[in-house]
């Protein structure tokens, strides 16, 4: 594993907006507090997501990619790179792995994180299959399209050259690996959360949810009590 002060530049790629700020917008604001870059790619604009009737439905992308710059903003976070795939039909496509590996290529990371393309039956809503595609897609642009200069010759086209990523953190993992003390972050995780207010059907909730989630984090790995967690599987991709 590479240890956080090798690291220059991380990015994270998720399926929809609020998706990093569930999975690990604690772990990001500690990262930038410690000098690391983060960069973002969304690649749907969460489309078919909310819960209010009355919003017209052509508004959504605007409003999900406004909000997603919010919370982004409150990590720590402003280079976003919003890929405009279409919300609950995404599929790891050629053109999707393209996508992301352009984005590799432009923002460079030491570290990826992304979503599991493999389904926890104890986390089923972490499974989500946009969720499952946006995974395997990252984990396929990572190796080997991002590394291989004979991949996606339309990229070194544009000017971009190969990069190979160090290794990737994947969020909702059947197998965790890693933990990242959030206890001084997670009220920042909550304010990151709480801009995505077009989600929220509920957000008196999200405070409870949230602690609970990393208080049993931090027990799974022997934190000591009170502390609070965000786990991952790191795989070396070197």
């Amino acid at each position: 594993m590479v240890i956080d002060a090798e690291v220059a530049r991380i990015l994270v790629v998720t399926a929809h907006p609020d998706d990093v700020d569930f999975g690990a917008a604690g772990s990001v604001a500690t990262w930038t507090d410690a000098g690391i870059d983060v960069s973002y790619c969304i690649v749907t604009d969460g489309d078919a997501g909310g819960f209010d009737p009355s919003v017209p439905r052509g508004e959504i992308p605007a409003i999900r990619r406004a909000e997603q710059t919010a919370a982004a903003k409150t990590v720590g976070v402003t280079d976003l790179h919003f890929l405009g795939h279409p919300d609950g039909r995404l599929e790891p496509t050629i053109e999707l792995r393209r996508d992301i590996s352009r984005v590799i290529r432009i923002v460079r990371p030491g570290r990826v994180v992304c979503q599991s393309a493999e389904r926890n039956y104890a986390r089923i809503f972490a499974s989500h299959p946009d969720h499952l595609a946006a995974g395997e897609a990252t984990l396929c642009a990572v190796y080997p399209d991002s590394r291989n200069p004979f991949a996606h010759p339309e990229l070194a086209a544009e000017g971009l050259e190969p990069h190979t990523v160090a290794e990737v953190w994947i969020m909702a993992a059947t197998v965790a690996t890693q933990v990242v003390d959030i206890t001084d972050t997670v009220d920042r995780k909550i304010a990151a959360l709480r801009c995505h207010e077009s989600q929220l059907a509920n957000p008196e909730a999200i405070d409870d949810l949230i602690r609970n989630w990393g208080e049993a984090v931090a027990k799974g790995f022997d934190l000591p009590a009170g502390r609070l967690a965000e786990s991952f599987q790191v795989v070396s991709t070197v």
